[in-house]
């Protein structure tokens, strides 16, 4: 059992590179200082509730990764309780990588990029997909999603941890660039009209 939560990554090869590298009694402290967070925090659930992407990472019994892209709706990725997400798995290239992977090995990562407000959210657990409880299927379903929900996934935190904003390039979406850029729009619109009343 792990003695400290960060011990789901800082396992003893990494702390030997840690004290090696000089980055040891930094992170030994903010172990000792209470160190990542196991729960999902209200900060956390907010910051999900407005993510429309991610990452899964999934590694096969012989230790290959696998990482995924999962995108949808705002908040499609949803806090079940303060241990466990879960999201809606729908029909896609049907390769079933992710799925074949945890039927043989249940450790999972989730990584969650905002670049609009450069930061990022890194989480530990387990994942596995459920495929006979059709109530939960329904309850994380986007109804306005135009497929149909084949299965559930379900991730079991156990540590999570906030990243620093270094290097993250603020992108933003098309509707976020519509948003900012219909005040101008309106603008301009109110001017062109001021000039033509002018020209008459």
């Amino acid at each position: 059992m792990n003695q400290f939560t960060s011990d789901i990554a800082f396992t003893p090869a990494v702390k030997d590179v840690q004290q090696r590298l000089g980055s040891r009694r930094g992170y030994s402290r903010m172990e000792n200082s209470g160190g990542w967070q196991s729960k999902v925090t209200p900060d956390l659930a907010a910051f999900l509730g407005n993510c429309d992407s991610f990452y899964m990472a999934t590694a096969n019994s012989l230790g290959q990764p696998y990482i995924q892209h999962r995108g949808g709706a705002p908040g499609f990725l949803k806090v079940i309780d303060e241990n466990t997400l879960g999201f809606a798995d729908f029909s896609g290239n049907r390769q079933y990588i992710s799925m074949g992977n945890l039927s043989e090995n249940n450790q999972a990562y989730i990584f969650v990029m905002d670049y609009v407000n450069r930061s990022r959210v890194k989480i530990w657990g387990t994942a596995r997909f459920v495929e006979d409880q059709p109530d939960l299927v329904n309850k994380l379903n986007d109804a306005e999603y135009n497929a149909k929900a084949e299965r559930a996934l379900i991730f079991s935190v156990e540590a999570w941890d906030g990243n620093c904003p270094q290097h993250i390039i603020p992108r933003f979406t098309e509707a976020q660039v519509i948003e900012a850029v219909q005040p101008l729009r309106d603008r301009i619109s109110e001017l062109e009209q001021q000039l033509a009343q002018q020209q008459k």
